[in-house]
């Protein structure tokens, strides 16, 4: 019997995790995919909105704002990449400045702070490179970016070293409601729980509508994306939005912490929860809606396209607190932007709910930090010279385009939840993520995983079983 079960081991899911892991109390957290950050948390922006654009007494609202709060502190103490750039919300006529204003207006009403109208002049002057259409724009100085998968991997991380438990390759087929208890029923056998928590993404209404009668229904809206090589990383320096939509925050430019440029998303609603795939006319809508802010995309940079689906909630807010007519099940349903912002705030108010209702004993040696794998890349050459000096292995590169040694990739399998999958490694080191979009370091990295996990080769994965990369050795003897 746990005291906890947290269905869903993406960013919301993770968060809760690290915030209810300080208490002496029996945890785990079940997810089908084969790694943490496998769904919408691995297929986003990487913004941290400063929270202008939620309804007033939303919950959105809410949990934005303290989230937007509670990051930089937080990526401290988890060794993460983040930066507090700033946003810019783009009008191209002086007939969108009354929206701007009003965006102002619910940003200020909502607690944001340092919110400025800006001039064509004081634009330009920001940003230089933004298209000749702009007429003013709203200015958040507490907009940031952050590393997506970091953020997921390291509260995730933080949990499982204070003991809670991670049951991936596990879904979740069905719940029941028992006097005091959950069964969660999974395709590896049953598991009781006194307190349920639904974070389960695209699929929150699927476990929140087998338990009560208040239903929900998430759509999932597709949002396509580009990502270009750094050497195009600061053609912006700020997250450029246009004014935003019925459908959301429409298309952006923006850097991200490791220097790339990022822009996207579509926001197309799907019936598909498992359609991640992209298109050529999604892509180009992409492209032409960024051209309206950035004079000149450099297509040629491009090295990669994904997409992402954000669980959309009927009624347009956040589904988070305790369900009216199931004690002891809680959910956190219909994360989507701003769920990444949000979901240390969401932890957080979770997490002190939840507590409060077991109550939880805090322990005497919770440990709130971790740290990174070693960012190779970016050291000074003294630095590097004297990590090789400790360990050789920091001298033998494995990826070239972002400088990732069999060190970091060692480190990225053996830590806490380590590395799996290619993709596992991806996200941990940033392997693969580079021009060349792992051309040359796959085989490397497959080679590593395989010796590493005591694997046959062709039973290392990109991401999950149905994704392996080798289907036989070429050479008998081998």
């Amino acid at each position: 019997m746990y005291d906890i079960v947290i269905i869903g081991a993406g960013v919301v899911g993770s968060s809760i995790a690290r915030v209810l892991s300080k208490y002496d109390l029996k945890i785990a957290v079940m997810d089908k995919e084969a790694d943490i950050c496998e769904q919408t948390s691995k297929a986003n922006s990487g913004i941290v909105h400063s929270g202008y654009d939620a309804h007033v007494g939303s919950m959105k609202a809410k949990m934005n704002l303290r989230g937007s709060k509670m990051m930089e502190s937080l990526c401290k103490d988890l060794d993460i990449p983040y930066r507090r750039n700033g946003s810019l919300v783009l009008a191209f006529s002086k007939t969108d400045l009354p929206k701007l204003e009003a965006l102002k207006d619910q940003g200020d009403a909502n607690g944001v702070e340092g919110l400025q109208i800006l001039s064509t002049e004081e634009v330009l002057l920001m940003e230089p490179n933004l298209s000749n259409e702009v007429t003013n724009a709203l200015y958040a100085p507490t907009g940031g970016i952050v590393d997506p998968f970091k953020l997921t991997i390291a509260q995730a991380e933080v949990a499982c070293q204070n003991g809670v438990e991670f049951k991936l390759k596990t879904k979740v087929i069905d719940v029941e409601k028992h006097d005091d208890y959950f069964i969660i029923f999974t395709d590896k056998g049953e598991f009781k729980t006194r307190i349920l928590v639904n974070a389960a993404g695209v699929y929150a209404d699927d476990v929140n509508n087998q338990l009560s009668a208040y239903k929900l229904k998430i759509t999932p809206r597709k949002g396509e994306y580009c990502l270009f090589d750094k050497q195009v990383g600061n053609i912006v320096d700020k997250t450029i939005f246009q004014l935003p939509t019925a459908l959301g925050k429409g298309v952006l430019v923006t850097p991200t912490p490791d220097g790339n440029l990022l822009v996207g998303p579509t926001a197309n609603d799907i019936i598909d929860k498992d359609d991640i795939s992209t298109t050529a006319e999604g892509l180009k809508s992409v492209i032409d809606r960024a051209r309206k802010s950035v004079k000149q995309i450099p297509m040629g940079f491009v090295i990669t396209a994904f997409a992402g689906l954000r669980a959309t909630e009927q009624n347009g807010d956040f589904v988070i607190g305790e369900a009216i007519d199931v004690p002891n099940f809680f959910n956190a349903a219909g994360i989507e932007s701003p769920g990444l912002t949000s979901a240390p705030a969401i932890g957080e108010y979770l997490g002190a709910m939840i507590a409060n209702r077991l109550n939880a004993i805090e322990k005497s040696d919770y440990i709130k930090t971790r740290t990174d794998t070693v960012r190779f890349e970016s050291l000074s050459l003294a630095d590097k010279a004297n990590l090789i000096k400790e360990n050789p292995e920091y001298g033998k590169i494995i990826c070239r385009c972002e400088l990732v040694t069999l060190a970091q990739i060692k480190d990225a399998i053996h830590r806490p939840l380590g590395a799996k999958t290619i993709d596992g490694i991806k996200r941990r080191t940033r392997a693969g993520a580079g021009r060349c979009q792992g051309g040359f370091c796959s085989p490397r990295v497959i080679e590593i995983l395989a010796k590493e996990l005591h694997l046959d080769p062709r039973e290392v994965a990109k991401s999950d079983s149905n994704s392996v990369m080798l289907i036989e050795f070429d050479k008998d003897s081998l």
